[in-house]
């Protein structure tokens, strides 16, 4: 099992990345959801809420150039499921969910993203909650090793999650130019004891300085769904 802090602080640049797991004690479900950014169109975002879930926003709309890819509502919630992705694609799974559909399928309808040559891959997780029991499932949607021309579809479902254990999917590998897409399946991670404020501040402090914009973290209890929030936005 990986330590989170230690890969984030090892990758300069994973881009955009989703944790779930289940905290240490075992009692709540976790989530995270980070951004960062290396123009300025991207850096110039916050997170703000937006219902149960949120959404980006400019932090200067004056300097807001294409919103496109930029703007979204990362995480939904939709009955006993609470949605987590990098891209609108949030609202494709909600919508397929509320129609009957499964994750997997909602999903069918969506492919990586347009911005050649990087292709950024589009990821997105679902946690579901319900009785007092916990699961979760994870997809990466990528090119194939940069051919636009096929997407290649992957997801990965955790039954009963282990306490203190959580699975890291992001969009890329590291910096690069163009930026090489993630490979594998969700890395296996430590999810440490302290609470949501001692793990948010992990994640956010080991972040890359330069390139960190946002940071959304929910503890969700098990037993009862309730949940608390942080957000933690460089732009102030």
């Amino acid at each position: 099992m990986l330590q989170l802090d230690r890969e984030l602080k090892n990758n300069a640049y994973p881009g955009r990345g989703i944790v779930m797991g289940r905290s240490e004690d075992g009692r709540y479900a976790v989530a995270a959801y980070f951004i960062m950014g290396r123009s300025s169109n991207s850096r110039n975002r916050i997170f703000v809420t937006q219902g149960d879930g949120i959404r980006t926003e400019a932090f200067d709309s004056s300097r807001l150039e294409d919103p496109s890819l930029i703007i979204y509502a990362p995480v939904r919630v939709l009955g006993n499921n609470t949605i987590v992705t990098n891209g609108d694609q949030t609202d494709t799974i909600y919508d397929g969910i509320a129609a009957g559909k499964t994750f997997e399928q909602s999903l069918r309808a969506r492919k990586f993203e347009p911005d050649g040559p990087n292709f950024t891959p589009r990821i997105s997780g679902l946690m579901h909650i319900e009785g007092g029991s916990y699961e979760y499932i994870m997809s990466i949607l990528k090119s194939n090793d940069g051919d636009p021309d096929c997407c290649n579809r992957y997801t990965f479902s955790y039954d009963h999650p282990k306490a203190g254990e959580g699975r890291f999917l992001h969009t890329y590998m590291g910096d690069g130019n163009p930026l090489p897409s993630f490979a594998g399946e969700p890395e296996k991670v430590a999810i440490p004891g302290g609470g949501i404020d001692s793990f948010a501040q992990m994640v956010w402090n080991s972040l890359n300085e330069e390139n960190k914009v946002s940071l959304f973290v929910r503890y969700i209890d098990i037993a009862s769904g309730v949940s608390e929030t942080r957000i933690l936005n460089k732009n102030q």
